[in-house]
């Protein structure tokens, strides 16, 4: 199948890439022509603006856009809407709030152009992992478009089956869910970054805890000196909090056990806060979610072992960089 790709940053150039493996054909364009030089090297057809990528795809056409959230996003598809034909689907796999792509579904379906938002998952690993996909739109379209998420999606590997499935949607198992109509997949998306605030700082605390198990305001006899990429690997087999998240703190913690080189400044990307405005909406109470965002904002201004922690397991799953550190 052929794609258009919007957006070539550490995961649209990587999508690209994973489709290409499976035998699709991609039209890539980026402001920025140096990474779709890269891929066209890769087997890419890269275009030097919008337009052009309009006109290299067939119809029915499909686009997929993996830009930040917000204003350049809206944009792109703006521009795109006035450049596609009626049955062209806009695909949305960055990380845009739910309520935007109600509305956006409705203003494109005015020109008779059909729109899903994907929750894309899988981060800078997602070109050998997958992505895990989380799909809000028209279940023809979702279905005419499968081999794309198919391909994406990091199939069922070595994850134990879990019982009591027959008769369910087997593309879960897959790595890939159509959620539900616009806006849907979104939503799911979101409530997934908003618990994994919850589990990274819940991680980051107790090392946090381990960390400081010496601290000379402890009586001598009850103080501890852990290793703490030793707790960290042993952690990882059997115990029950085994989880990917673990592995990229424990292989952190093996490169630096104080994890010198982060500051602990922690950022939110935007679905930490839009799943606690989405608690309040149906008053749904959210205690740990809550303090997890608070705690994000918190780490701007002083910081902790546990926040250290958080920054590492970010640039490990996301390639996510702290801000450069300013001097005073």
């Amino acid at each position: 199948m052929q794609l258009g790709i919007v957006g070539l940053g550490r995961m649209g150039a990587n999508i690209a890439r994973r489709l290409m493996r499976e035998g699709h054909d991609c039209v890539v364009f980026d402001r920025d022509p140096a990474p779709g030089r890269q891929l066209e090297g890769e087997g890419a057809e890269a275009a030097g603006d919008l337009a052009g990528l309009v006109g290299a795809l067939r119809a029915p056409r499909a686009v997929w856009v993996m830009l930040p959230s917000g204003e350049i996003t809206e944009s792109a598809i703006g521009d795109l809407a006035d450049l596609l034909e009626p049955g062209d689907v806009i695909i949305d796999g960055g990380n845009s709030f739910w309520k935007d792509d109600v509305r956006r579904a409705e203003e494109l379906a005015l020109k008779d152009l059909h729109y899903l938002d994907v929750g894309t998952s899988g981060g800078v690993w997602g070109l050998e992992r997958g992505y895990c996909l989380m799909i809000g739109g028209d279940a023809a379209v979702v279905e005419r478009l499968d081999t794309i998420f198919s391909a994406l999606a990091p199939g069922r590997g070595n994850i134990p089956r879990t019982g009591g499935r027959e008769g369910r949607d087997a593309r879960v198992e897959q790595g890939y869910l159509h959620a539900g109509p616009n806006g849907a997949g979104h939503f799911v998306k979101m409530i997934h970054n908003g618990i994994e605030y919850g589990m990274m700082q819940a991680m980051a605390e107790g090392f946090d805890i381990l960390k400081n198990a010496a601290s000379p305001k402890l009586p001598a006899e009850h103080r501890f000196s852990f290793e703490l990429a030793d707790v960290a690997e042993v952690w990882r087999r059997g115990s029950v909090v085994t989880s990917w998240l673990l592995d990229l703190t424990a292989e952190a913690l093996a490169a630096d056990g104080d994890l010198s080189d982060y500051s602990g400044h922690v950022e939110d990307s935007g679905e930490g806060r839009w799943t606690v405005m989405a608690a309040i909406e149906e008053a749904v109470p959210a205690e740990v979610l809550s303090a997890a965002l608070y705690a994000r904002f918190r780490s701007r201004q002083d910081h902790t072992f546990a926040e250290k922690v958080l920054s590492a397991m970010r640039k490990g799953f996301g390639g996510h960089v702290e801000p450069k550190k300013t001097r005073g």
